[in-house]
Order: C-alpha cells, then sequence, then structure tokens
C-alpha cells in the first residue's frame, strides 16, 4: 500500500479494504462511524502526544506552585480570607477550578483552528465524506475527539492535585469527568462558529475577549460574589462558572444535589446545542 492510501486512510478515518471488510476491526466487529472519525484524529495526535501529556502535568504544577502557594500564603493572611473562601484556603480554593479552567482552554483551541482546517487546509472533512460518512457521524466522532482532549488535559491537572494532600480526594474522580462536560460544553458551539469560517481570523479575539475574560471573572480565582451583581449574572451564563463549581464540589465533597443538577443540566445543555447546530453547519458546509 502506498504511503499516500495509509494518509488518507488515517485522514478520512476509514478501514482498509481487506480480509476484515470495510470499516472491520480483526474481530469482525463493525466500528461505529463516529468512532472511526475519532480513530483518525487519534491517528495524528499520537505523533505529538509526548509533548502534550507532558504539558498537561508540568503547567498546571507550576501554575500552582506560583499562584497556589506563593500568592495563597498573602491571601491566606487576610483577616477575612477563611470567611470569603467558605473556610478553604487559597490553594484549595483555585487549585479544583483548573480542572474547569484547563479544558475550557484547550477544548476551545482545539474547536477552532483544527475544525477551520479540516475544511480549508487539510480538507480532512471532506475526506471523511467521502468515505462515505454522514455530517453527523463526522460531527460525533469530533466531538468525542474534543473530550478524549479535555479529559488528557483533565487528566493531568488531576495527577498534580493527587500530589497535595490538600486536594488529594477520592473526589477528583468525580470532578475529572465534570471537567471532561466543561470542556465539551465549549466546544460544541465554538466548533459550530468554526466551521462557518472561511478564515481563523475571528479567533483571537474570541481568545482575547471571550475565553480569556471567562477564565479571569468565572469563579476559578475568587467568588463571583465579588464582583458586581451584573458581573455575576453574566458569569452564572457561562459554562465556567458551572464546571468551576463543580469541579471544587467534588474535589472538597461539597456538592449538593440540587445545585449539582442544575449545574450539570447547564453543561449538557450548551454540550446538546452545540452538537445540533454543529451537525448543521457541517452538513451544509459538505455539501457544497
Amino acid at each position: 500500500m502506498s504511503g499516500r492510501a495509509v494518509s488518507d486512510q488515517a485522514v478520512s478515518g476509514r478501514a482498509a479494504p481487506g480480509r476484515n471488510g470495510f470499516g472491520r476491526n480483526a474481530f469482525g466487529w463493525r466500528t461505529p462511524p463516529a468512532l472511526r472519525v475519532w480513530e483518525s484524529h487519534f491517528t495524528l495526535y499520537r505523533t505529538i502526544w509526548k509533548s502534550h501529556a507532558m504539558g498537561a502535568f508540568v503547567q498546571p504544577f507550576m501554575y500552582l506552585l506560583g499562584m497556589g502557594l506563593g500568592v495563597g500564603a498573602l491571601v491566606d493572611e487576610g483577616a477575612n480570607a477563611a470567611q470569603q473562601l467558605d473556610g478553604l484556603s487559597y490553594f484549595q480554593f483555585l487549585a479544583p477550578a483548573l480542572l474547569a479552567t484547563t479544558a475550557m482552554m484547550v477544548c476551545s483551541g482545539e474547536a477552532m483552528w483544527p475544525v477551520v482546517g479540516g475544511f480549508r487546509w487539510t480538507r480532512s472533512f471532506h475526506a471523511q465524506a467521502a468515505a462515505p460518512l454522514t455530517a453527523g457521524n463526522i460531527t460525533r466522532g469530533l466531538v468525542l475527539w474534543h473530550a478524549t482532549r479535555a479529559g488528557i488535559a483533565v487528566c493531568g491537572v488531576a495527577a498534580v492535585l493527587a500530589l497535595f494532600p490538600s486536594t488529594r480526594s477520592w473526589g477528583l474522580l468525580l470532578a475529572i469527568p465534570f471537567g471532561v462536560l466543561t470542556g465539551v460544553a465549549f466546544a460544541t458551539p465554538i466548533a459550530a462558529w468554526s466551521s462557518t469560517r472561511e478564515t481563523d481570523n475571528s479567533f483571537p479575539s474570541i481568545m482575547r475577549f471571550g475565553i480569556t475574560p471567562l477564565f479571569l471573572f468565572g469563579g476559578a480565582f475568587y467568588p463571583i460574589d465579588e464582583l458586581p451583581e451584573w458581573l455575576q449574572t453574566i458569569a452564572k451564563l457561562t459554562p465556567l462558572y458551572h464546571g468551576v463549581e463543580l469541579c471544587r464540589g467534588a474535589v472538597h465533597h461539597r456538592l449538593e444535589m440540587p445545585d449539582t443538577i442544575v449545574h450539570v443540566v447547564v453543561l449538557l445543555a450548551f454540550t446538546l446545542a452545540g452538537m445540533l447546530i454543529i451537525q448543521s453547519t457541517f452538513a451544509k458546509r459538505l455539501a457544497k
């Protein structure tokens, strides 16, 4: 088989015809189409996974040393610090939030440049549609891949949190899926927007005026009660606030059922709405 054929199969997510049949594995089972799309993304990711995996661990570790322990020592000296942080040290308050903020950052980036690239630069989505795969297959595989990337990043942060006694808890196992859900809640609407773009000109503005302000005002660094009321309302309408509350509550065993249900429902609403839109935009784009 030529190198070009191997490359085409990796991009399209298509199994090679042969004794196993189209789309079947070694056991003769048919691979779900969305999983084939996911596999194409994973095949390309394997060439760079080592640097990403290292960054997923080292970056939050350094961040926690600087912000959590360094700045946290100053914050904890304040007279009302414990009361304002609901009895937590600043390190305990900040650290679990990184699970959600990291997922947001990673998935937002994955939902922008790679999506435009799949239509304009590599045309990998067109190759997948020629496999043939439907727009629904392609988008579900893409969302599954975004969840995987969020999972890799969130697990790296969780591993760092497990190094510190104040954040080492079984609640990390529950916080990981909450962090992944937060990332996907960002990825699907952003990917829907990206799939309508011909260039990446709007992406720096999204990061600068959308993602970065959320990072700062979404409740990760301080309680949103410290914000003006109108900003509190905006914060509560974003996925990040709900993801931060879920991750922080899980790590410190402070989840309450009514609030947890609300937070999860909001994240699912963003995710499902984004999936409906992205399937429509992909179908229109691939039909051109």
